[in-house]
């Protein structure tokens, strides 16, 4: 299936959209999983417990919170796949991040983890038909296709990606 179209997720969405690569779910995952994965392994373990500024993320909770958002995007594509017509409400990452248990697990455990997720949804991705890519339903309070959530997950990754490589390493 080709990129997602406007329409097909919010305004709030399109620079993850325009951040990943590729024009189908297979070069998505060509183009981003290992790529990723090689970069969050290079990245030391003397910076998991960094944070750039006052009040920001360290990586580990940084790597958190693409964990907890790589599993609701993920569900979301799931329900809409499946042809639920429930509407999805939104999540706030800050409080996410606030009762997540970052600090208290090891880099390598949420390196693991991730590594794992990534996995799953890469399988996840490619069993999808067309169909089902077409399939969309309501997430914050925006209409969103699964298609456009592939991209946006993978966009919000290299988005991540990018902070950390200006403002962490």
């Amino acid at each position: 299936m080709a990129r997602p179209q406007i329409g097909d997720f919010s305004d709030y969405a399109q620079g993850y959209v325009n951040a990943a690569q590729g024009n189908s779910i297979e070069e998505l995952i060509t183009n981003h999983s290992a790529d990723f994965l090689s970069f969050l392994n290079a990245i030391p373990d003397v910076k998991a417990d960094f944070a750039y500024a006052e009040g920001k993320w360290t990586v580990k909770q940084l790597l958190q919170h693409m964990i907890d958002t790589e599993r609701i995007f993920t569900f979301r594509a799931l329900t809409f796949a499946r042809k639920d017509t429930v509407a999805l409400s939104g999540f706030d990452e800050n409080n996410y991040a606030e009762a997540a248990p970052a600090s208290h697990r090891s880099f390598a455990d949420l390196k693991l983890e991730f590594s794992l997720l990534r996995q799953s949804t890469d399988l996840f991705l490619t069993s999808l038909t067309a169909a089902d890519l077409q399939q969309g339903g309501k997430a914050s309070d925006n209409r969103v296709t699964v298609n456009a959530l592939a991209y946006i997950l993978f966009g919000h990754n290299e988005h991540h990606k990018k902070i950390l490589i200006e403002r962490y390493l």
